[in-house]
């Protein structure tokens, strides 16, 4: 029952912050599903609204399978925990508990108070894995980080001269394109919107509507405007971050619908990436997904920014004159470079394509 709560919350992902997102099925003593639900877009309803909304009186005396521990804060619902114990519940199994300062053992308490059975720790690391973003704007103040990259099988992501489409498949497009609906928002550099003018929205039928939010990295404000990304900037979001937002540049962008957000520079002139970073979190922003170029790729890495890294890898070679999908790191020991667990891995056509997790 619970994996079937997780697989309700995965519904979530990319569509509910800067909520968790959440899974909740209601069982009877027959062992009989009486309601379900998820996170609904934005992050409302909760989960534990929607399944008993769903169940009605069938709720009293049922079982409910909460990914994430029930909040017990009033926002801009009631406390979830007091939903629960209002719809006269008998037990509840929570998989994880919520880090969040106004939760964090709150709603748990709320529950046994009113004399409801509670278990914890049911498929734990599974919940976690699951809100790994959320988690993520709480503890360390910046989102989850995905690097996403494509290449041959000896690491080219394209040719001398620049060419790159496509060096993967249709499948692992579409594959990289559901990726994008599960997070809140894609990244990438302004070298791969002048090369590339891409999109970066969600093209999967079905799902066009789960594009997230555009974010690109551009100190010096050299976006086209008549870009594909400031063109779509009313439908999409666009959050650039740039050194200064003075200037009839950026009045034109911000003008068609792009925020601008002026950020620091490191000390290589280059923008900030913990100042976006910890920007991002602040607007809600749990999972971030980093389509970008060998240098940001290598730029997030040498940061320590990174926290899954998702490659496709198509059958074919380009050879060292070919551009990396990582560019230098500047490693002068091995102790020094970045390790990571195998998490999943499958085919996608042809390719072949392999999640890690980095190991901090």
């Amino acid at each position: 029952m619970m994996q079937a709560a997780l697989t309700l919350a995965k519904r979530g992902l990319g569509n509910v912050a800067p909520n968790p997102a959440v899974g909740c099925i209601l069982v009877n003593q027959d062992r009989h599903i009486v309601g379900r639900g998820w996170t609904g877009r934005g992050g409302r309803p909760h989960a534990e609204v929607n399944a008993l909304a769903q169940a009605g009186a069938a709720a009293r005396g049922v079982t409910a399978y909460v990914t994430l521990e029930p909040c017990a804060h009033h926002g801009q619902t009631p406390p979830c925990a007091e939903a629960l114990v209002n719809a006269g519940l008998k037990r509840v199994v929570v998989a994880t508990t919520d880090p969040d300062s106004r939760v964090n053992g709150q709603g748990i308490e709320i529950l046994q108070k009113a004399g409801i059975e509670v278990e914890t720790g049911l498929c734990q690391a599974e919940a976690d894995e699951v809100n790994a973003g959320f988690f993520s704007r709480i503890h360390n103040k910046r989102p989850l980080v995905t690097v996403k990259t494509a290449s041959t099988l000896d690491g080219k992501i394209a040719l001398a001269n620049g060419k790159s489409q496509w060096i993967t498949g249709p499948e692992s497009r579409a594959r990289g394109h559901l990726s994008r609906a599960s997070h809140d928002a894609i990244l990438t550099g302004i070298g791969t919107v002048l090369a590339d003018d891409p999109s970066l929205t969600c093209r999967l039928p079905g799902l066009e509507d789960r594009s997230p939010i555009r974010v690109i990295l551009d100190r010096d404000l050299r976006m086209p405007l008549d870009s594909a990304l400031v063109r779509t900037a009313g439908e999409v979001p666009v959050y650039l971050f740039c050194a200064a937002e003075e200037g009839d540049k950026a009045k034109e962008l911000a003008g068609a619908g792009v925020e601008i957000i002026p950020v620091g520079l490191e000390e290589n002139g280059k923008l900030s990436l913990e100042q976006v970073m910890t920007a991002l979190a602040e607007r809600g922003i749990t999972r971030l997904l980093a389509e970008g170029g060998a240098k940001l790729n290598a730029s997030l890495f040498r940061s320590s920014l990174v926290d899954r890294l998702l490659w496709f890898r198509a059958p074919s070679l380009i050879g060292e004159e070919g551009v990396p999908s990582i560019g230098a790191l500047g490693l002068d020991e091995l102790a020094n470079m970045p390790v990571m667990t195998p998490v999943s891995a499958g085919r996608s056509g042809p390719d072949i394509w392999e999640e890690y997790r980095i190991n901090h």
